[in-house]
This record gives structure tokens, sequence and C-alpha cells, in this order.
């Protein structure tokens, strides 16, 4: 029993309750920085934060866990808490109008500054709560930041830690008497040691976590979706977006090549080979003053018909040529990037998705107006068109009416020209000129991400002259501006090309390296045709990491496509998909019952037929059942009988169990001539019982191979065993 006493007021206390209360005291601190610090480390994952603010976050959170780990007992005054608030207020509005821009930077560095400050003034209950608060505001932020799958596996941990920490501090509540539940520990009721607490709460935190996530999950698909997007609009823009607007610096393609990170994922129906190595269009710059390209084209709306489908393509120019071309259907699911341009295959014909309205310029870049729904997924019809390289070089070498906006040129280095005309120089129509610039580029420069800091003054002629490498974009620009020079309409056009054909889910997976500009020049008769002079790049090679990388995608996409996009759609989708399941489910199972039912009444009517028909024939039949039961019954004595019989007739091959046979066969002869040997006795002692000398010698030596036989293990000893048991029976006649 406990010991008890009374306390000053008279009610009895166990003694008990107070290792008890300390446990939980200090379970408790340790599930709270938990919760603090998995919160931290959440945001600090998504790449959001920026380095200063994960240092003095960093270091506020070691020296918590150092005062844990030694149970240093520190408390911050509350008179300096509430100073140093009021003085981070100013620090707010400094950070928000000079230092970091946006809201969702200045919200989550003062939610940083509050969780340290309460990390270090913990006084009283509702400073707990506080900081629970404080921990959730960090994984709102966290989710505001990153659309990662991991995501969630960062969430239930988060949510592990906050069940252990709520149920640490309702028992914290219950034994310290801030609740009705002190009177279960006042009353002198039994109370479980510390570690056999610890051990209960690591099994029961495990089972809440998987409950709650299981209900979530229920919620979040079976809930009617009537709206979204609340934070979306605190997000940051990626650093995409800014390569696909109306102005572009030389070099800015580069910059976003070095990233990895997948920007887009393209499914392309009856495509699952990765048969296609296309480009895909984002937009088109015609105005080009030596070191940026911009866009002077207009928008205008693009009217959506009845069966909310934007049509894209417009009639073909009088005079232009159509070759045969190849439609093909696809859907893009983008990641949040913050463009609100869409990346269509060449000659898109349609667009569909829930976005209002749609514009086009004349360059043929598509844009979403949509502010309420930015840019995800949506699907599209493009034409290939089949380049008809004899009708070009015959297509007429006259400027083109309104091609202006094409030829324009800034002040250049006149070897620009000079280079240009000496690579034409034997190219007899524009096409041929175009081609033969383009070859030039491919096989007289080199690709490479590595540039310069400083900028020269004259990007391209710096880049022809001499680096003579880089990316795309110098690539695409000293074409464009070499054909102007000639009098060729052209314009770069930025966009993708190619991408990683993921065999798993069937879609192109599209990188930010993947980031590409081209040259579009325009040919009378035959409208704009894309050249690339960049030269190709080295295919990766596959490992099986990359193969892991693959499946990692394959998640990510199924994420992306059924969490972050999961709308009303899809939801009907769902519930679709799942009444279609369950009716072919019955439908299969009620279709297997009557073939299961006439099959069965088949089997009755034959068994009815033979029974009355052939009665004899189904006596032999129970007569050969009732043989094959026997047999079965004694089919282990049988089959021990042929195994004796084998070891018998080869006892080199087990010489252990052939010479304890023949042994027991050897007995057993003698026994009928009257010579019977005890339990009790050994072999030897058998031997010796023999009266009749001949025998006894004969059996002696049969006993002397057998014992070397069997406890010897020698094959020899067995083979001689049969030879010596005839012996013993020629000697009985």
């Amino acid at each position: 029993m406990a010991e008890r006493s009374l306390n000053p007021g008279g009610a009895p206390t166990n003694f008990a309750s107070a290792g008890v209360a300390k446990a939980i005291e200090g379970y408790f601190n340790v599930a709270l920085f938990l919760l603090v610090l998995s919160g931290f480390v959440m945001l600090a994952s998504t790449g959001g934060l920026d380095l200063p603010a994960i240092a003095v976050a960093g270091v506020a959170l070691l020296i918590r866990a150092y005062m844990l780990l030694k149970q240093v007992d520190f408390v911050i005054p509350e008179s300096w808490t509430t100073t140093l608030t009021l003085i981070y207020v100013l620090i707010y509005f400094a950070d928000y109008f000079l230092l970091s821009g946006t809201f969702l930077a200045a919200t989550v560095h003062l939610v940083l500054f509050l969780s340290a400050m309460r990390l270090f003034s913990l006084q009283r209950p509702r400073d707990h709560y506080l900081l629970a608060v404080l921990s959730f505001l960090m994984v709102l932020a966290s989710a505001v930041l990153t659309v990662s799958s991991g995501f969630v596996f960062a969430f239930a941990g988060f949510l592990l830690v906050a069940v252990l920490t709520f149920v640490l501090m309702e028992m914290r509540h219950a034994v310290t008497g801030e609740k009705s539940g002190v009177q279960v520990l006042a009353q002198g009721a039994e109370t479980p040691g510390p570690r056999r607490m610890a051990y209960s709460l690591v099994a029961i935190a495990p089972a809440l976590m998987i409950l709650i996530l299981a209900g979530s999950f229920l919620i979040f698909f079976f809930i009617p979706r009537v709206s979204s997007r609340y934070l979306t609009a605190y997000a940051p823009t990626s650093d995409v977006s800014t390569g696909f607007s109306d102005h572009l610096q030389l070099g800015r393609i580069g910059q976003i090549q070095q990233s990895s990170s997948v920007v887009m994922h393209i499914e392309i129906d009856n495509d699952t080979q990765g048969l296609y190595e296309l480009k895909w269009r984002g937009v088109a710059l015609n105005v080009f003053d030596g070191r940026e390209w911009s866009n002077s084209f207009e928008s205008r709306q693009v009217p959506l018909s009845g069966s909310g489908v934007y049509r894209l393509s417009r009639p073909d120019p009088p005079g232009v040529v159509v070759n045969a071309r190849r439609l093909i259907h696809y859907r893009v699911m983008m990641e949040p990037l913050g463009t609100n341009v869409f990346f269509l295959a060449e000659k898109p014909r349609n667009l569909m998705g829930n976005y209002r309205p749609v514009s086009m310029d004349a360059g043929g870049a598509i844009y979403n107006l949509d502010t309420e729904h930015p840019i995800s997924r949506y699907e599209a019809f493009s034409e290939l068109p089949e380049i008809d390289s004899d009708g070009l070089r015959l297509a007429s070498s006259a400027e083109p009416e309104g091609a202006d906006a094409y030829l324009k040129l800034p002040p250049l280095d006149l070897r620009i020209s000079q280079l240009a005309e000496q690579i034409t120089s034997s190219s007899g129509s524009n096409y041929e000129k175009a081609v033969a610039i383009e070859q030039y580029l491919r096989t007289h420069f080199g690709y490479t991400l590595q540039l310069s800091r400083t900028r020269p003054s004259d990007p391209l002629a710096n880049f022809l002259f001499e680096r003579k490498q880089g990316h795309c974009e110098y690539f695409a620009s000293s074409m464009a501006v070499m054909l102007r020079t000639l009098g060729i309409p052209s314009r770069i056009v930025n966009g993708f090309r190619g991408g990683e054909f993921n065999d798993l889910t069937g879609q192109y997976l599209i990188r930010a390296s993947n980031a590409h500009s081209w040259v579009e020049a325009f040919f009378p008769g035959f409208g704009w045709i894309s050249f690339d002079p960049t030269p190709a790049a080295s295919l990766p090679t596959h490992t099986g990491w990359s193969r892991i990388q693959l499946y990692a995608d394959a998640a990510a996409s199924f994420w992306r496509e059924w969490i972050i996009n999961y709308d009303a759609s899809h939801q009907r989708q769902l519930g679709q998909d799942a009444a279609t399941n369950t009716r072919h489910f019955l439908d299969d199972v009620r279709r297997w019952i009557e073939q299961k039912h006439r099959a069965l009444l088949r089997s009755a009517r034959r068994a009815h037929h033979h029974i009355i028909n052939f009665p004899f024939r189904w006596l032999g039949g129970l007569i050969g059942i009732a043989l094959l039961l026997t047999v079965g019954m004694n089919l282990r004595r049988l089959l021990g009988v042929l195994r004796a019989r084998s070891l018998r007739a080869h006892p080199g091959r087990a010489p252990r169990q052939a010479a304890a046979l023949w042994y027991e066969r050897m007995v057993a002869r003698l026994a009928k001539l009257g010579w019977r040997k005890s339990p009790s006795q050994t072999p030897s002692d058998f031997v010796a019982v023999i009266q009749e000398p001949v025998l006894r010698m004969k059996v002696a030596t049969f006993t002397r191979h057998y014992e070397s036989a069997r406890f010897g293990k020698s094959a020899d000893d067995a083979e001689a065993l049969p030879k010596l048991f005839e012996e013993i029976t020629a000697a009985e006649k």
C-alpha cells in the first residue's frame, strides 16, 4: 500500500503522486519542446525560410534543448517579454515594408520570435496553449510554402507529437489541481509508475494519430467542395515565372536551367513509351534592345464555346500551305509557378480547363486572366506540323507585309551582320539561309551554363566572337538577330523542351532544367517555322537511383493530382468510379454465382444419369475410392517399408539407419533359434550368451561391423552387413 498522510486541510495525500507529477511535468516539457521543434523543421524544410531566421530560431531551440537535458530552470521575467514583444512590433513593420517585403515572410518571422520568447517564459497554462498555437501556425505557413508530398509525412509526425503534448497537458492539469481530475489522485488512488506511464503514452499516441488522419482523409474526400485557395495569394512566386513574362534579360533562362525542380507533368493520349520529343511553347518575344527581349503584342480574349472549350487556332492565312498534321490530345499538371502562361505543344488547337477568361496574343502565347484559379491542370489539342523542306526552299524571299515588328534591330556590332553574310553566302533561299545559320551555331559553338558574373556591354558580340559558348538564349538570340540582318522576320520563343518519360505514370516529367529558347522565322506561304540552333545536350544516364526518383515522382504526381488539386470535378470522378466499380463488382459476383449454380446443376444431372444407367461403373469407382483411401491411410507405413527395403539394399547411402535395420533383422533371426536378446543387454552382452562357438563368432563379427557403421558412420562396414547376415543364416543350417 502507498504511504499516506494528512495535508494541512485534513485531506489524505498520496506520496506516490508526487513522483508521478514530476514525471508528467518532465514529459510535458519535452513534448512541448518537440512540438515547437517539429513545426520549425517543417517550416525550414520548405526552403521558403531565409537563412538568418533559421539560424536565430535554431540557436534558441538548441539552448532550450540543453536546458531540458541538464534540467536547468530559467525563466525570462514577464516584464522583459512584454517589453521585447512591443519592440518587435516596430521591427515587424520594418520587416514588412523594408526587409522581407511580403506579409507571409514578415508574419513567419513574428511567429518564430514569439515562439522563441515563450520557450523561455513558460509560467502559466496560457503560455503553454500559446506555444502550441504558435507551433500550429508554423505548420500552416509550411502548407502555404510547399505542395510537396513529403508534407503529409511531416504533418503525421507533428500530429503524433501534438497528441502526446495535449494528453500530457490534461494529465498535468489533473495532477496540479487545475481541474477537477485532481480528486482522483488526492483520494489516494493507485497511480502508475513513470516508466509504465511513458510506455502507455508511446502506445496510445500513434493509435490516436492514425485514427485522426484516417478521419481527416474521409472528411477530405467526401465533404463537398464549395471553395478553396484561401491562402494561395500569400504563396511566393517561383523563379520560373520571371522567365516567362513579357520582358526577359539575356541569361535568365540559363539561371532557371540550373534548377532540377519539377515544373509540370504532361500525359499524352496513347503514348505509353515516351515516343515524343516536343517543345512546350510559352511566350514569343519580338523586340530586342541588345540586352533584353520584350513583347509588343496585344492580346485578345479567346471566346469560350458552349462545350467549355477555348478554340485557339485561327484560319490559315490565304495562300498558306497546310501539310498533313498529327493531332494529339494531352493533359498538363503544373506545379505552382506563379505564372499565368499556358504551356502548349506547337500549333495549339483547343484548350480545356476551369479558367475564366483566357487571352491570346499575336505571338501565339495563351494567358490565364482568372486570378481566382491559378494554372494547375488543363487539357489541350495540338496539331504537329510536318515541315515541307522542298516547298520552303521555293518560298518567296520578298519581305512580307507587316513584318516590321520582326525586323527591327538595335545598334549592333558590324561583325554580326558580316558573319551572317559569310555563313549564308552559298545559300539560295531564305529557308536555306536559316538552316545554314542554325547548323553553324550548332557545330561551331559550345553549350554551357557557366557564364561570367560580369555582364558584357554587348552580350551577343561577346558570345559570337569571344566566349563562343553559352546556353540556349544566346544561341536563339544570335540566330534571330542574324536572320533579321538578312531581312528574314524572326522572333524567339521561351518554353520547355523534351522531358523525362516516367513509364510508371505514363507522363513526361518536365523540370526547370528543361527550360529552353528557340527561334521562329516567317516564310510567306508557310507561316512561322521553328528552328533550334542550340547543340543537343547529352542524354542523362539512368541508374538505380534515377529509377527510385521515378517512383518518388509517381507518388508526388498522385499527391498533386488527388490531394493538392482535389476539387469538385475530382470528387465527382471519384464518386462515379466508386459507383462504377461497385456495380461491376456486384455484376461479377452475380455472374459468378449464376455460373457456379449452372455448373452444380449440370454436375447433379450427370451424377443422376450415371447412377441410374451405369451402376456397375459406380461400384467400381467406389471400390477404387476405397482402395485409394486405404492406401492413403497406410501411406506412411508403406513409405517406411519401401525406405527400409532401399536401405537394406544399399546400406552405404545411410550407414547408421541401415546398420540399425540389419541388426534388428539379425536379432529377429536369432530369436527364432532360441537366442533372444533382452532390452537391457548390450550387443556385446548378447554375443556372450550365445553358446554355439561358430554362431557366436559370426555374430561377434556382425556386431563389430554394426557398431562401426552405427556409431562411426562407416559406409564400408554397412555394406558388409548383408553378406555377414547371409553367413549367419547359412550357419543355422
